[in-house]
């Protein structure tokens, strides 16, 4: 049997132990990773995030060089763990896996690791009060014929009023935008190509200690923190990579994995400069303000989701799922709702405005039994600056043209890249990293 039909008639195939779709593997454009590499020359990868550290597992696995260069002081890119704050320890970012069916879901059945189900009861802040459901279908965005219009105009359009505004904000929201700027359109087409599964899951430790024993453990010796990358010059064979203290790193190929963010801000500049179609790309995909802010409570007055909050959209209860069930509500903060809370400008700002909500929900109860917040805010970290990638109005084919590879040296991976519907996710992010690695061993073989 030939390869190719090998990768075809396989469920599940098995890349340095871990298992990988093979829906996942025949989208990529060509499958070498089986072959045997001889290949001397030196991959850097910029990013720790879970792109980065799983294209450096691969090369690993490949017994390629790499080098992993990251500008926070921690590796694990919108990952986080919080200890200490309440008796189980907190997902400070990336929080829930979004179904099995992933080279994520497989590893965690490899590696026994405990996730819980995630499917709490919601409750809706609707005219004033806390309901157990809403007069009118809010599930109108998907569909055939659906226009490319926001959905806030496409609320509006379906006869949804002024009432329905925060839970409108609260269904864009869990796609990391503001009601005003997601496409009905661009993320309906994203949802058609999602095929990881739709039941949500919880772990019992974190996220972070997940991809922190199961893959950052093999590449912890090539990572350098603390390292924030201002320049790369792709213009001779070697590549020059610039950081801020003016130290060159060289490499014969570069896999880019920073957050969207990044790129459209200019925090990197290329020599030469970027073809033209790509700036264009990178500005057409969406990434919107993100906080998540913990609150501690003496008392558990909450229901397990609160939704259509005007300050908050999206309440969680934080302790489902964990082995210790301190009481913390999770206030999950996405698009506009979190620019108003970040220009406040203080933690304690933030706390106070959340808690008047919850108190006008549960009758002074939030304030009666406060112990204390952390306010984790992405949108004021200089090196993330929002919360995960979505699609805008007219974006039409911009993931697709964003990426795309330059002149076989620099990869662009991330979650943003990610064009198989799962961007905005952790296994997202970790596809685009093989993803690319793929690509780079295709251009060897060339």
């Amino acid at each position: 049997m030939d390869r190719q039909k090998f990768i075809e008639q396989s469920t599940l195939l098995s890349i340095g132990g871990l298992l990988l779709p093979s829906a996942f593997v025949t989208s990529c454009r060509k499958m070498t990773l089986f072959e045997e590499v001889n290949y001397d020359g030196k991959v850097l990868i910029i990013g720790a995030g879970a792109a980065g550290l799983y294209a450096g597992y691969i090369l690993k696995s490949k017994g390629i060089n790499f080098q992993i260069i990251e500008a926070a002081t921690n590796y694990g890119g919108r990952l986080g763990k919080l200890t200490g704050f309440a008796n189980f320890p907190i997902d400070l970012g990336a929080q829930w896996l979004h179904g099995k069916n992933s080279v994520v879901g497989d590893l965690i059945t490899k590696s026994n690791t405990q996730i819980t189900l995630d499917d709490g009861l919601e409750k809706y802040w609707f005219n004033n009060h806390l309901v157990d459901k809403v007069p009118q279908n809010t599930k109108i965005f998907e569909g055939d014929n659906l226009p490319d219009i926001s959905y806030k105009d496409y609320a509006l359009l379906k006869g949804l009023g002024n009432e329905y505004k925060y839970i409108i904000e609260n269904i864009a929201g869990d796609q990391g935008a503001a009601a005003s700027r997601l496409s009905v359109y661009g993320n309906n087409k994203d949802e058609e190509n999602w095929s990881s599964g739709a039941e949500d899951f919880k772990f019992q430790e974190t996220y972070f200690d997940f991809i922190d024993k199961q893959i950052a453990i093999h590449v912890k010796d090539k990572i350098q923190l603390n390292t924030v990358v201002k320049q790369i010059d792709y213009s001779q064979s070697t590549i020059k990579v610039t950081d801020s203290n003016n130290k060159i790193y060289t490499a014969d190929k570069v896999i880019i994995t920073v957050p969207i963010t990044i790129l459209k801000s200019g925090d990197i500049e290329f020599i030469p400069a970027l073809p033209t179609e790509k700036i264009t790309a990178f500005s057409k995909i969406g990434m919107g303000a993100g906080m998540k802010v913990f609150l501690k409570f003496s008392n558990k007055f909450f229901d397990q989701n609160i939704i259509g909050g005007a300050i908050c959209a999206a309440y969680a209860d934080d302790s489902i799922g964990k082995a210790q069930n301190d009481n913390v509500l999770l206030a999950f903060v996405m698009g506009q709702q979190a620019e108003y809370l970040t220009a406040l400008g203080s933690d304690a700002a933030i706390t106070t405005a959340l808690i008047q909500e919850l108190d006008l929900m549960y009758n002074g109860q939030a304030s009666a039994s406060f112990i204390a917040s952390h306010v984790q805010n992405w949108t004021t970290n200089p090196f993330v600056k929002g919360a995960y990638s979505y699609s805008t109005v007219g974006m039409g084919d911009a993931r697709n043209v964003a990426t795309q590879p330059i002149n076989k040296q620099l990869y662009f991976a991330g979650e943003a890249m990610n064009i198989n519907g799962h961007h905005q996710t952790v296994h997202g992010a970790v596809e685009t990293g093989y993803r690319e690695v793929i690509n780079i061993l295709n251009d060897l073989s060339k």
